[in-house]
């Protein structure tokens, strides 16, 4: 009898030992690594101006165009998902006789955690538009300028919208990433269009609005497939995006976007966007009621990354949007050779 009670004792002893190492291992597992940041021992080099920000965090920023004191129009570029500011097509593939001969001054920015600008754990739609504001001041671009935000980019415009419209001499979404939460889209539009993506891609948003804590361990385990846009699948692709995306596979365009670390960029990203936000963009009153200035999104049809059918309802319920559609087009459209300039005389509302 002795003996049978200290064989429990043992077992007793070695299961707590073992629950407490799965609980350690779980722990780690799901808990983010220690983040890179620029600057820092051991941290990536800081190799682009940056401003400092009120709260001590630097954004990293990179010029396009004429010089700010020769601008007759200033642009804010916001980058998109897994981007940094190399990426700002109104800088690199509008031609340089119409940056010339319209005075465009163009900026972009790291997005906090990406590139070389410092990461924010307390990221919100809000926030980032005030970034974008002070990212305004610091640089003197003065009292009103243009943004431009593209997918991921595209979303934090619906926040400058909200949050600093009084700064904004006009705004343009381009193929702004939807969140299927949104207050205001109906149930049956928001979960067929979200049964359109892949399995994998459902589950990690499904992960991003439910189970933020979990979001680094999903997207680094083995037992299941992760996000194919983090993956870069090409199975998210459309015909027109695979031809265009033959352009950002050569090395030479390999760029250190998450160099200071995968979950305050790429992670972080998606748990904002898909996240529950404190507004929704289906409920913003036109921003611009003298009409003054003026709206504008850019979708195509056939993008596989953000459903159409979304984008065409939220332009039917915001009619001061000016909604451009573009037929047989995927989500690289942007880099169609004078997409971005037709974009950009759009905005200014100036006729070829």
């Amino acid at each position: 009898m002795d003996k049978e009670v200290s064989r429990m004792g043992v077992f007793k002893k070695i299961l707590l030992v073992v629950l407490v190492g799965c609980l350690a291992w779980a722990e780690q597992a799901i808990r983010p690594p220690q983040q890179k940041l620029c600057g820092s021992p051991g941290g990536p080099p800081i190799t682009a101006p940056r401003i400092k920000l009120r709260d001590g965090r630097h954004l990293a920023y990179k010029e396009y165009g004429v010089p700010k004191d020769k601008a007759k129009h200033k642009f804010i570029f916001v980058h998109g998902f897994d981007s940094c500011r190399h990426h700002a097509f109104i800088g690199t593939e509008v031609s340089p006789d119409t940056i010339e001969k319209l005075g465009l001054y163009i900026v972009g920015f790291d997005r906090p955690g990406y590139g070389e600008s410092d990461p924010n754990p307390k990221r919100t739609p809000e926030n980032m538009a005030f970034d974008i504001e002070e990212l305004a001041d610091q640089l003197e671009l003065g009292p009103k300028f243009y943004v431009v935000g593209y997918s991921m980019g595209g979303e934090l415009v619906w926040g400058c919208l909200k949050y600093i419209p009084h700064r904004l001499a006009g705004a343009t979404l381009v193929t702004p990433v939807v969140n299927y939460w949104w207050t205001g889209l109906p149930g049956n539009l928001s979960t067929e269009a979200y049964y359109m993506q892949l399995p994998q891609d459902q589950w990690s948003l499904r992960v991003a609005h439910y189970a933020q804590w979990l979001t680094y361990w999903w997207q680094t385990q083995k037992l299941f497939p992760p996000s194919s846009v983090i993956a870069h699948s090409r199975d998210v692709l459309s015909r027109q995006d695979k031809e265009l995306m033959a352009k950002f596979e050569k090395p030479e365009n390999s760029l250190p976007v998450r160099q200071q670390g995968e979950y305050e960029s790429i992670h972080r990203d998606m748990m904002v966007g898909f996240g529950k936000w404190e507004f929704s963009p289906l409920k913003l009153e036109n921003p611009f009621p003298s009409n003054h200035a003026s709206v504008h999104l850019w979708q195509g049809d056939e993008d596989m990354l953000v459903p159409v059918t979304l984008q065409r309802y939220i332009a039917q319920k915001l009619p001061w949007i000016k909604y451009h559609e573009l037929p047989g087009s995927g989500h690289l459209f942007p880099y169609l050779k004078g997409m971005s300039e037709a974009m950009i005389k759009a905005q200014l509302s100036i006729d070829d």
